[in-house]
């Protein structure tokens, strides 16, 4: 019986072992960066990309001038609502103090400057595919934008789904930086890359398994609305067949070929989309156009 007892205690601090090494939040080695230079005006257009200043600015903040990342969004869903945190650079309470190196941790593993998990309410399971040059850029960028002394608001979420250690298996089972759609041209992979990476277009217009993760059998083909009303639209051409150019138009302007205009989070990606250049909302739109058409 003691055997037993031991035998089994042996193998339940193997098990755990196992889970906790491949659960523990990852980062990329210390030199990952070296050679990179960083360039802020492309760290700009990276933001918009990105759509950085959608989530991580105050609840009707003004969009004139430069965006102050101070959070305060909320986003529901079903394991509890999710808060963005301040981004911007004050030291204190923002990234000041956050290298590069942190802020490619956070987007391409979800790991904090403290070795924790975050949450994938924050879509690092889409900017897992941007480059680190881009990451490089972005934060040159942000160190340039206004720093405000707002502290972070916590997350609403309940057991089990507060218990972080958890995220490891998350990741585990969905985290990979592979690509979703084939691309055989240039432009229709700079499509790619700014829908899959840093547009981050499926996070909302694909739905999800029970786990939370997005069901790449459905990219794109529209998804409920995490808040419980309505229902996000499909962005495939089974769903939307409206003419490329007639996409590009809306990416620049908001406006629909019906005379309609976008409202509600997406006139904040329009925002965003407008500012890329004319070609970066044309690969977009390719790459659009080019999904499966049953999709």
């Amino acid at each position: 019986m003691r055997r037993l007892i031991v035998r089994l205690f042996l193998l339940g601090l193997l098990g755990f072992a196992a889970f906790w090494f491949l659960t523990r939040p990852e980062t990329l080695p210390s030199g990952a960066l070296d050679g990179l230079t960083a360039n802020a005006t492309r760290g700009e257009t990276v933001f918009h990309a990105a759509g950085c200043a959608s989530c991580h600015t105050a609840p009707n903040a003004e969009t004139e001038g430069a965006p102050v990342l101070s959070g305060g969004q909320s986003f529901p869903s079903p394991f509890g609502t999710f808060i963005a945190p301040n981004i911007s650079p004050d030291a204190t309470h923002g990234i000041g103090n956050w290298s590069a190196l942190d802020l490619a941790n956070a987007m391409k593993h979800g790991t904090s400057p403290k070795g924790a998990h975050y949450y994938p309410a924050f879509p690092y399971s889409s900017y897992s595919r941007a480059t680190l040059q881009d990451i490089t850029d972005l934060h040159a960028f942000i160190m340039t934008l206004p720093a405000d002394a707002t502290p972070s608001q916590p997350h609403d979420i309940g057991f089990p789904f507060n218990i972080r250690l958890s995220l490891g298996g998350w990741k585990f089972l969905f985290l990979n930086d592979d690509w979703i759609a084939q691309a055989a041209t240039p432009e229709l992979e700079r499509g790619r890359y700014l829908v899959e990476a840093l547009g981050h277009c499926g996070e909302c217009h694909t739905p999800r398994g029970p786990l939370g993760n997005v069901d790449l059998n459905q990219w794109l083909a529209g998804a409920p609305d995490p808040s419980g009303k309505g229902k996000i639209p499909g962005i495939t051409p089974a769903q939307l067949d409206w003419p490329a150019q007639d996409l590009v138009y809306y990416f620049e302007t908001g406006f629909t070929p019906d005379y309609d205009s976008a409202g509600g989070h997406m006139a904040h990606v329009i925002e965003n989309l407008s500012k890329l250049d004319a070609s970066d909302r044309e690969a977009i739109a390719a790459y659009l156009k080019a999904l499966p058409a049953g999709q």
